[in-house]
């Protein structure tokens, strides 16, 4: 397996980008190190690292360890207290509003009471119908989500929700369409969210730090334009 890609190191943090399939920690099935991020972290440091913040399995990106428990402590303290801004970049189906911001209570389970939610959405791209012969119907829509709450699997549920699934999320989108975009876009089995941007301040220097992760190889299979850069809102 290739080295993880480190996107920020510094004796206090390291932040890696996260291919999507990879969990962030050891859970209660057995998984292979090579799939668990902390460890790949922790060997290729040759050190501990310590968990700040989760990301789904499916998704990939920017994802962030502590490399002391006063730092993990600190820089946790920082994502309660919404004081870290996210960016995720996300395919979905169907063409989007320009902009548009979900506030829908989610729950965890039904057991549970709904809480606050809030995501803002900002549609960057969009290949109309037309722009995949093989499926002449298809269109999609390149968003950009900030979640301002870290609900269960908020991004996902909001976008379910307003009609538009994000590509090749079989818990939310269903089985059938994600294989059925998946083989068409050459994505397989996997889903189209990325964790782009995380900006945090420092916990020693107060510096803002802005970490970016490259753009996901399978976003461009659906928006090859991503390559050239700099994407202006439709």
């Amino acid at each position: 397996m290739l080295p993880l890609r480190i996107l920020f190191l510094d004796e206090h943090l390291v932040a890696i980008d996260k291919p999507a399939g990879m969990i962030v920690h050891p859970g209660r099935d057995e998984e292979s190190p090579e799939w668990i991020a902390m460890k790949r972290v922790r060997d290729e440091l040759d050190q501990q690292v310590y968990v700040v913040h989760r990301l789904d399995r499916p998704t990939s990106g920017v994802l962030l360890f502590a490399r002391d428990r006063a730092t993990c402590a600190i820089v946790q303290q920082s994502f309660e207290q919404r004081r870290v801004q996210k960016t995720y970049l996300t395919v979905v189906d169907g063409v989007t509003p320009e902009r548009w911001c979900c506030e829908r209570a989610l729950q965890k389970s039904q057991d549970e009471p709904p809480l606050s939610a809030r995501t803002d959405f900002q549609r960057l791209l969009v290949a109309e119908a037309g722009s995949f012969p093989e499926m002449p119907n298809l269109s999609l829509s390149l968003l950009e989500a900030r979640p301002y709450t870290g609900r269960y699997h908020q991004i996902r549920r909001h976008l379910v929700d307003d009609g538009h699934p994000i590509v090749g999320d079989y818990r939310y989108a269903g089985v059938d369409r994600s294989d059925e975009l998946g083989s068409l876009l050459g994505t397989g089995t996997r889903m189209l969210l990325q964790a782009k941007v995380l900006e945090i301040s420092h916990p020693y220097t107060g510096e803002m730090l802005r970490i970016e992760a490259p753009h996901d190889p399978d976003f461009l299979r659906c928006f090859p334009e991503l390559s050239g850069e700099v994407v202006a809102a439709v």
